[in-house]
């Protein structure tokens, strides 16, 4: 069994906010991430798969495939928009890096496994010290 992951990057806004909160309850629980008009992140996404090795290519998977697979389904829907209003995939959940994650993986599945591959863990950092991963 073998690992390859691949590494993308996108920016996008959010607020962390309940719309059956208050907004004094909303800010209490969420601090500055419920900012009324948004804030951004530059986030970093990591995406690995497993499997084994193609004996003719010497490949588990092609990474300008895979390339073009995250940037398809995932990096072209969220970079420089608004995780709460402009993405179909995050519409009705709390847009918080634990639900993006997911969210994210539920995008690549089945792609990867019609890749022939296994997706084994995505990956967000939503700081440089902030990251949640999901291995399904």
């Amino acid at each position: 069994m073998i690992y390859i992951t691949r590494k993308e990057s996108f920016n996008a806004a959010h607020k962390l906010a309940r719309p059956d909160w208050s907004d004094d309850h909303n800010l209490e629980v969420f601090g500055k991430c419920a900012n009324p008009n948004w804030h951004g992140h530059n986030y970093q996404l990591f995406v690995t798969v497993k499997g084994e090795i193609n004996p003719e290519t010497g490949f588990l998977v092609d990474l300008k495939w895979m390339k073009e697979i995250i940037n398809e389904h995932v990096i072209d829907k969220l970079d420089h928009r608004n995780l709460n209003l402009d993405v179909d995939f995050m519409k009705d959940k709390l847009a918080s890096t634990e639900n993006l994650v997911i969210a994210v993986w539920d995008q690549l599945l089945p792609h990867i496994q019609q890749g022939g591959a296994i997706l084994h863990c995505v990956k967000i950092y939503e700081t440089e010290n902030n990251f949640v991963e999901y291995f399904g």
